[in-house]
């Protein structure tokens, strides 16, 4: 069956219905990860997103249900060029096809992707619809194109209970703002015993419990939607508490201490994005899923100084924060997908916390 990828620019691309064949309307981003395209699906941080996948064959090894980032997958759409038909892996337990079929996730194949993800690089991120009504005028549809936002989409993602992944070292809360399954897995496998709480709770919740250390997650929109969240953060760093934040985590903590964030043209999601670390002078090569980021020229130096930088585009991935047991990435260093070249700073994280029990 024909679909159609239409965008808010007016620009149309025709290709084949994958997946669910319902019409949704999205925020259209691009990954540029060669593999990985299942923890890509299921990383919360994509809601309110329909993703292109840049690499030209996807699904060539299948669906592991075992390398899921969280239960389901979350974005509204996915667009590819081209779809395996034959997966071929020992590990294979079923297709992207009836994957999306299943959690009813619409999407394209067979349309030019290096042409979509050129007008994203140069125009910005847009937003777009897919469909299949052959019948469809854009005089309509644009309009509507325009209007979407994602809204408020960390409540969505965020675990409705508390959980605890037991250990016997140190006691670390992790604030799932859409966490990938990872970051809780990179503690417990360090010893930690993890708590995992929902992202609406409150600051004293979490101190009361007495954790060594705390981590907030990652997730998906627009940080500054997140009013009372950021409001319990402060409260978080105004506490003695060891503090490691990721991505959305990062984020939110530069807004609750002062500093702003701003929309990137069109951000960074992929499995190879360079970052250096500013006191070192080495650079790493980090996974990332991100549209925002930290203005530094906002940061109060007697709060917060910049750690890592983008080498690509110069933009803020990292701070540590003056006089207090707190540091911030915007990079992923629990790497699924990506490589594992930043997981030293789950390592670091411990040290704050009192080293190894």
């Amino acid at each position: 069956m024909k679909a159609f990828l239409i965008l808010e620019d007016g620009h149309v691309f025709t290709g084949t219905s994958i997946g669910s064949q319902k019409e949704v309307i999205s925020e259209i981003v691009f990954n540029t990860s060669m593999t990985g395209y299942l923890e890509v699906l299921t990383d919360p941080s994509y809601a309110g997103q329909a993703v292109c996948m840049t690499y030209p064959l996807i699904g060539n090894y299948g669906i592991c249900y075992d390398d899921q980032e969280s239960l389901r997958p979350w974005p509204d759409g996915y667009i590819v060029r081209e779809l395996s038909r034959l997966p071929s892996n020992f590990r294979c337990q079923d297709t992207i096809q009836n994957f999306l079929k299943k959690f009813d996730i619409p999407g394209i194949a067979g349309i030019d992707t290096r042409a979509l993800t050129k007008i994203l690089r140069e125009k910005g991120t847009m937003n777009g619809m897919i469909t299949t009504n052959e019948n469809y005028h854009l005089d309509e549809i644009i309009p509507k194109l325009k209007a979407y936002n994602t809204g408020k989409v960390v409540e969505k993602v965020t675990c409705s209970e508390k959980s605890v992944l037991k250990g016997e070292g140190f006691k670390v809360a992790l604030l799932d703002l859409g966490a990938k399954n990872n970051i809780a897995r990179s503690l417990n496998e360090r010893g930690c015993e993890v708590t995992i709480y929902p992202a609406l709770t409150t600051a004293e919740e979490i101190l009361a419990a007495n954790p060594d250390g705390i981590m907030l997650s990652n997730g998906p929109g627009d940080p500054k939607e997140c009013v009372s969240i950021i409001k319990e953060i402060k409260k978080l760093y105004d506490s003695n508490v060891p503090i490691f934040a990721i991505c959305l985590g990062h984020q939110l903590m530069a807004l609750a201490t002062g500093a702003d964030t701003h929309k990137m043209k069109y951000g960074h999601r992929g499995g190879n994005h360079p970052v250096k670390d500013l006191a070192t002078g080495r650079v790493y090569i980090s996974s990332q899923n991100h549209g925002y980021v930290v203005d530094t020229d906002t940061l109060d130096p007697n709060v917060a100084v910049p750690a890592f930088v983008n080498v690509n585009d110069g933009t803020n991935e990292g701070l540590k924060y003056v006089g207090k047991n707190i540091f911030t990435v915007q990079f992923h260093p629990e790497a699924c997908p990506g490589p594992q070249d930043s997981g030293y700073l789950f390592d670091r994280f411990l040290e704050m916390m009192g080293g190894n029990k």
